[in-house]
Parts: structure tokens; C-alpha cells; sequence
């Protein structure tokens, strides 16, 4: 079920690891998916007998696939029948990692959860004045951790360190319609947000801000559907080459540009086959140049080179919770050791 054969797929690395965030709360399930993988064996991309290239690691739901109780709270818990204080995605939008630390948006909880995995911890920020979150949306981070958060309602890119406190704002109602993804450079001196605009705008563009001063400095992109033209524009992300990657998602396509706006090529097209798109979402990179694009009506995720050559697919749309099952898949990213995050 994959198009090239494992030896042409350039992906980093013999065997990497995929992680999932699901997409929607969970509940009432006989076994966690690490006791079913434990049940069903390995699952691998692709599948045998060609040579992996991924495998599924696990899925996390909540603060306590990451934060484990102490004894107090365990005490608690068997004394009062409190179920502690775990907190569980509700509606995740976007995913960012940096040195092992997971953020997530999520819209109904209207903050960045955010999973430490080399620490074994979880907390949250955007609750509270100053750096309230009111619809975190699309999530990047930079070469420092820092975090920067597209809010749709505020309509402001928010900037946090990577504790979570809050540095700064940036944009406003008067610039964008309808704001939702950010994306920053490795040194975080330029902010590039994200307009989808609607069916009866012409706001379907990028914005570039100076990230010291906040300035708004120029777009890039403009309504329709020829080359550097875009419609409904969604996800946004910096690959290793210093090119801007943008999901065009009216136009089914991703286009890549440089940082100063100018069109470079084009991946993807229309259609239901391998290589193709229906609903693209999420885009992320890794440091081979390859390009992950998220498709939430085919519930999987894409692996394209530089050039645009499908590599793998792994996942498949599906109602029910399994591994590498997926319904309405949107934020993706991939991690300094190549582990995917969805």
C-alpha cells in the first residue's frame, strides 16, 4: 500500500518512531493502544516484507500517559475516589516539539497543553492574563524553544518561552480575517502567519511581521489559483533549504516559496491517489527536506522529497480507535530524531 519501494524512500534513519495525538477524546476503550500493540505486535510502514521505514510507537490522550501520579495523589485517589488531576486533549489543533516537549492547542480547553517526555511532566499556559489564549490555532516553535501560538479570535500571534511564559503579541484585528497558523524562522527574527480568509475575501495571503519590532513588513501570495496564488491557505513551516512551505488547501496543492515570497514549485494536486489531495491539513519537514503533509479525508499522512515525489503513506481513515487509525487528522510536525507527531 505504499507507491515507491523501501530502497528509493530517503526518509532519515533505518527505523523512526511515529507518535499519535489523537485528534478527539476517547472514552470507555477495554485496552490502551500500548496494551493492544503489546497484543497485535509491531506495526510497521511499510508493511513487510519490504523494509520498515516507520513504526508506531503510541498515542497519548491525557496529562497521565506522560505524568504519572505520585504516592500522595495515588493515596488520594483509593481514599476518596477522586480521579486526580488528570486533563485530557478535548479538541487539539495543532502539534509543535522542540527538545523532546510537546505543545498542543487545543480550542475548547482555549490553551497549549503541553507533554515533556524526557521529564515525564505536563502542564498548560494561555489560561490566565497576561498571554490569555482565547482559540489557540496553529503552533511553531524556534531555534530557542520559544512558542508561538496563532490565536483566531484575538487574531494576534502570541510568543511564550518554552515554560510557557508569555513574551509578547503580535498582529491584531485590523490584519488578518481569519488568522490560523504561524510559522517562524530558526532565529526567530521574522513571523510569517497565516490569513485563510473565506469564500467571499481576498485575504487568502501571508503575512510577514519583524518579530523585535512587530511590524507589519509585506505579503506574500494572493487569491486564486495560478502559481503564488492562494486559496483558503492553511498550515505553514520552514524546511532545512530556508523555503517556506504553505498548504493551499482550496488549491489541493502545497507551494513552496522563498522567504522574501518569491514561487518556487509546487507539490501535489487533486485527486484521490497516492500523491494526491482531498483535504490536506498539516505540514511538517524534517531535516532530509522531506515534506509530511496531514490529509484529513484520507486519515492518513503523505511523505514527498524536496522534489515532490511521493515516498510512503502510513495511516487510514477509520471511525474506530486503533493504531494509525485516523478521523479528521490536522497538525503534524517531525522532531529532531525524526519522530512524527499528528
Amino acid at each position: 500500500r505504499h507507491v515507491t519501494s523501501a530502497s528509493s524512500v530517503s526518509v532519515r534513519g533505518w527505523l523512526i518512531l511515529c507518535q499519535a495525538f489523537l485528534v478527539m477524546l476517547v472514552a470507555g476503550c477495554s485496552a490502551s493502544p500500548e496494551r493492544e500493540a503489546a497484543v497485535a505486535g509491531p506495526l510497521y510502514f511499510p508493511p513487510p516484507p519490504e523494509a520498515p521505514r516507520f513504526i508506531f510507537e503510541r498515542s497519548v490522550q491525557s496529562s497521565s500517559d506522560i505524568q504519572k501520579p505520585d504516592s500522595k495523589a495515588r493515596m488520594r485517589e483509593v481514599l476518596t475516589g477522586e480521579s486526580g488531576q488528570n486533563k485530557a486533549l478535548a479538541k487539539p489543533f495543532d502539534v509543535a516539539v522542540c527538545q523532546g516537549q510537546v505543545y498542543v492547542s487545543d480550542t475548547v480547553r482555549r490553551a497549549v497543553m503541553v507533554f515533556d517526555v524526557p521529564g515525564q511532566r505536563f502542564f498548560e499556559f494561555g489560561l490566565e492574563e497576561p498571554g490569555m489564549l482565547r482559540k489557540p490555532l496553529g503552533l511553531d516553535t524556534d531555534a530557542d524553544c520559544n512558542v508561538y501560538v496563532a490565536d483566531g479570535t484575538t487574531r494576534r500571534v502570541m510568543v511564550y518561552d518554552q515554560s510557557g511564559t508569555f513574551i509578547k503579541a503580535v498582529g491584531g484585528q485590523s490584519l488578518f480575517e481569519r488568522l490560523s497558523h504561524v510559522a517562524v524562522d530558526a532565529e526567530g527574527r521574522r513571523i510569517y502567519a497565516v490569513d485563510t480568509g473565506g469564500v467571499s475575501s481576498d485575504a487568502h495571503v501571508v503575512r510577514v511581521f519583524d518579530s523585535d519590532s512587530g511590524n507589519h513588513l509585506y505579503d506574500i501570495g494572493s487569491r486564486g489559483s495560478e502559481d503564488g496564488q492562494l486559496n483558503l491557505p492553511r498550515d505553514i513551516q520552514f524546511g532545512r533549504d530556508g523555503n517556506l512551505y504553505v498548504v493551499d488547501g482550496g488549491n489541493f496543492r502545497v507551494q513552496v516559496f522563498s522567504p522574501e515570497g518569491v514561487y518556487l514549485r509546487t507539490i501535489g494536486s487533486l485527486g484521490r491517489r497516492y500523491g494526491q489531495f482531498a483535504r490536506p491539513k498539516g505540514i511538517g519537514l524534517d531535516s532530509d527536506g522531506n515534506v509530511y503533509v496531514s490529509d484529513a479525508a484520507h486519515g492518513n499522512f503523505q511523505i514527498f522529497d524536496s522534489a515532490g515525489e511521493l515516498l510512503l503513506f502510513v495511516g487510514d481513515r477509520s471511525e474506530k480507535f486503533d493504531r494509525a487509525k485516523y478521523m479528521l487528522p490536522a497538525g503534524i510536525d517531525v522532531d529532531e530524531d525524526g519522530r512524527v507527531y499528528m
